[in-house]
């Protein structure tokens, strides 16, 4: 069992997938200050300084200042606010990642292309063809 486990670890899906954790989690940090320090003040701007985060509605009916005073209070709310923030941070890290992919998929294919450019063209190897090879085998087995 531990040498399966050692096997399943050793893997290179296995590791190429724990980096990509590792690089998503890191990843994160940027994604939420690119959403917190450009993305919202822009959007800000355009809905005349509206702040996403603050929208809640309170269940208990009760009027709240904030949020946090909501929260303090111990009320159940439904922090719309958030919500919305959590799906535009949504789509900024698929659209991200997707420029990411285009990116390196762009890359791959020059560097594809690059080394077939520098690669001499291929030639067929000296020597008998497949046919020459089974027609003295055939010879080989009629003599016998």
């Amino acid at each position: 069992m531990i040498q399966e486990f050692r096997d399943f670890i050793a893997k290179g899906n296995v590791i190429d997938l724990a980096v990509g954790i590792i690089i998503g989690a890191a990843f994160t940090a940027i994604v939420n200050s690119l959403v917190a320090d450009i993305i919202n003040p822009i959007i800000a701007l355009f809905t005349g300084g509206v702040d996403f985060s603050g929208w809640f509605y309170a269940l208990d009916g009760s009027e709240y200042a904030s949020l946090q005073a909501a929260t303090d209070a111990g009320a159940p709310v439904f922090a719309i606010g958030k919500f919305v923030m959590a799906i535009i941070n949504f789509f900024i890290v698929a659209f991200v990642v997707f420029m990411l992919v285009k990116a390196v998929n762009r890359a791959k294919k020059a560097a594809i292309k690059e080394r077939k450019e520098g690669q001499p063209a291929e030639t067929t190897p000296a020597g008998p063809s497949e046919l020459d090879v089974l027609l003295e085998i055939r010879d080989a087995l009629k003599k016998t």
